[in-house]
């Protein structure tokens, strides 16, 4: 317990000294910290290329990796990231943050919103390529024969149909004054069928392909795409989404 609650406090520490660090913004759309949630098995160093465009735009950021990089159960990781919220908004003096979400890192998010009281310090919510209804792929381990998932929970809620996506997708999908925009990819080879992950109740879902038709982005690929990017910028500012297909 002693050793956990130091853990907390080290990362607290850092969380304040990352944010504190940064330069405070002019404008009320800026003012909100960005908190990047990581995807399964996805280290935080991982997102630094996405959490170097925020920092350029002006943005105050922050990333979270998941909770044993995404192997322990997503309610967990939720709470987790609860606690991490908690301490990037105390130390920005902000009241809400922005999530720009992965992969399983929407899970997480979404999780947070709907559980444990997210719904109240989450202005923004935008996924890049979450797998909100599950993924016929996910138990990745039954299909080389290695059981299932390997015993690994995370993977074995991310399975089409499962008690955990059904409680999560339970009611409305969007929770709250919470805006919930779902970029996704025709090329997703881990999030299958694609469609599942779009959302529904009044969230907003963008295939990359349905407006740059040749961009051939990939499930890894969503969080260092300048197209995918351009649309995370619109996102963040309340905009309709429309895309720099040629941005780099």
């Amino acid at each position: 317990m002693v050793r956990r609650i130091s853990a907390v406090c080290i990362s607290s520490l850092v969380v304040a000294c990352a944010i504190s660090a940064l330069p405070a913004t002019a404008t009320a759309a800026t003012e909100r910290p960005v908190v990047v949630v990581a995807g399964t098995f996805g280290p935080a160093f991982f997102y630094e290329p996405l959490a170097g465009r925020l920092r350029a735009d002006g943005r105050r950021v922050a990333v979270f990796q998941l909770t044993g990089l995404g192997t322990a159960d997503i309610r967990v990781s939720a709470r987790d990231l609860d606690r991490f919220v908690d301490n990037v908004r105390a130390a920005a003096g902000a009241s809400q943050v922005d999530l720009v979400a992965h992969s399983q890192g929407g899970l997480v998010a979404r999780q947070y919103i709907k559980n444990e009281g997210g719904a109240r310090e989450v202005a923004n919510l935008v996924n890049l390529s979450a797998p909100n209804r599950g993924t016929v792929v996910a138990n990745i381990a039954d299909f080389f024969g290695g059981g299932d998932c390997l015993r690994i929970v995370a993977c074995q809620q991310m399975k089409v149909g499962s008690t955990f996506l059904e409680g999560l997708n339970a009611g409305d999908d969007t929770v709250g004054a919470v805006r919930y925009t779902n970029l996704y990819t025709g090329f997703d080879a881990l999030v299958r069928p694609i469609d599942n992950a779009r959302m529904s109740d009044g969230a907003t879902n963008v295939l990359v392909q349905s407006q740059c038709p040749y961009r051939a982005v990939v499930h890894l690929g969503m969080p260092f795409d300048g197209a995918v990017y351009s649309g995370v910028q619109d996102a963040l500012q309340g905009r309709q989404i429309t895309l720099d297909c040629f941005r780099g």
